[in-house]
């Protein structure tokens, strides 16, 4: 289980009290599907992803990474229980999906890039260690049917 300070669950909280999730979420994902163009392969259905202009204009990138980032609240409401709510979430990706699970790092560090470009000088260090944290709790639950 992870321990969890008062600083970093009150940051995580206020993180997402801020974050507009239908800017942020499909921002990370256009990020990451351009600068990690392997990672398009998941998303076929999707449509034109053959360059930067239209991933970014996409709408089912936008619409995903939405859903991405409020699949997030089930993970900051529930930080002492993480690995147990994306159970479900990680059989998916694993069994059916058969996504990769460092694509979940490259994801989660194109959503940590994005919320630093977004906050500013709000995303201090100490801010980016326990999102960092938070993040990576998140993609080692994400990836834990994979062990």
């Amino acid at each position: 289980m992870v321990e969890w300070t008062d600083f970093e669950r009150a940051t995580i909280q206020d993180i997402f009290s801020k974050i507009n999730y239908e800017d942020v979420g499909p921002a990370a994902l256009s990020r990451c599907l351009v600068v990690y163009p392997w990672t398009q392969r998941y998303f076929g259905n999707f449509g034109n992803l053959y360059n930067a202009a239209a991933i970014i204009s996409n709408p089912l990138v936008a619409k995903h990474g939405t859903t991405i980032l409020h699949g997030l609240d089930r993970a900051m409401n529930n930080m002492d229980n993480i690995k147990e709510i994306y159970t479900e979430l990680s059989v998916l990706h694993s069994e059916k999906l058969h996504v990769d699970p460092d694509n979940f790092k490259l994801l989660a560090d194109c959503l940590t890039i994005v919320l630093a470009a977004r906050m500013g000088t709000d995303f201090s260090g100490e801010v980016q260690a326990a999102f960092q944290k938070f993040m990576a709790v998140v993609v080692s639950s994400l990836g834990r049917q994979y062990h």
